[in-house]
């Protein structure tokens, strides 16, 4: 096989793109078995997950059909992936870190992606970065609405914010290193990707609310509020 061959580099990130989509629906069906959702329930977050970021994206960006509806393979794995969640769920469940290494896998994935077809648009660096940012999380931030919860990129460590980087690199690659697409790729993959592994591996997140600051800004709050 040449790697070297635009037809085949295509091939690969289409590969990679499948793959990045199947893994974000094992965690949406994994996420409707925690909630013991029905059947059709563990497939409706299967599909969330897997392909709602990327159409939400096409959709702002003005990008329709979107992606999802052109190629019916995207809903055809995130189908069959939420069946097999469905019925091997306590299997699926005991190797959960292995789902989370995916998962930073596909994080990568769609970042890489996402940020491709916002330059492909023509957008600003602002809007390339939120297509990146978009594709990754906005499945899950879907997800977690219809959980009647707050998205997990607000509250957990460095996922929103490892995708943010890797559109920012992304835009400074395209802008200053003229690189092929391919190339730009897998390197906003593999950054992205190696930034959530670190921050899984050492556990680092951003500030929390409600920490030393926040609570002196309550504090002098209170008593300006009772005149003290």
């Amino acid at each position: 096989m040449n790697f070297t061959s635009p037809q085949t580099q295509t091939t690969l990130i289409y590969i990679l793109d499948i793959i990045g989509t199947v893994i974000f629906a094992v965690t949406g069906g994994v996420r409707g078995v925690r909630l013991k959702l029905d059947f059709l329930g563990v497939i409706v977050f299967a599909c969330t997950v897997g392909v709602g970021g990327g159409m939400m994206r096409d959709c702002l960006i003005g990008a329709v059909p979107v992606a999802a509806f052109k190629s019916q393979v995207y809903l055809i794995s995130c189908i069959l992936t939420g069946l097999i969640v469905f019925f091997l769920a306590p299997v699926i469940q005991k190797v959960r870190n292995i789902i989370r290494v995916c998962d930073a896998f596909g994080l990568g994935v769609f970042t890489a992606i996402g940020a491709a077809k916002g330059a492909a648009m023509g957008l600003s660096v602002i809007g390339i970065i939120l297509c990146g940012v978009i594709t990754a999380v906005g499945g899950g931030m879907i997800r977690d609405v219809m959980s009647v919860r707050i998205p997990a990129v607000l509250t957990s460590d460095f996922y929103a914010t490892a995708s943010l980087l890797g559109g920012a690199l992304y835009c400074l690659l395209h802008r200053f290193c003229g690189l092929h697409f391919f190339w730009e790729f897998l390197i906003i993959m593999t950054f992205v990707t190696g930034i959530r592994l670190l921050a899984i591996r050492y556990h680092l997140r951003l500030p929390v609310s409600g920490g030393t600051a926040s609570t002196l800004i309550l504090r002098r709050g209170k008593r300006k509020h009772s005149g003290k």
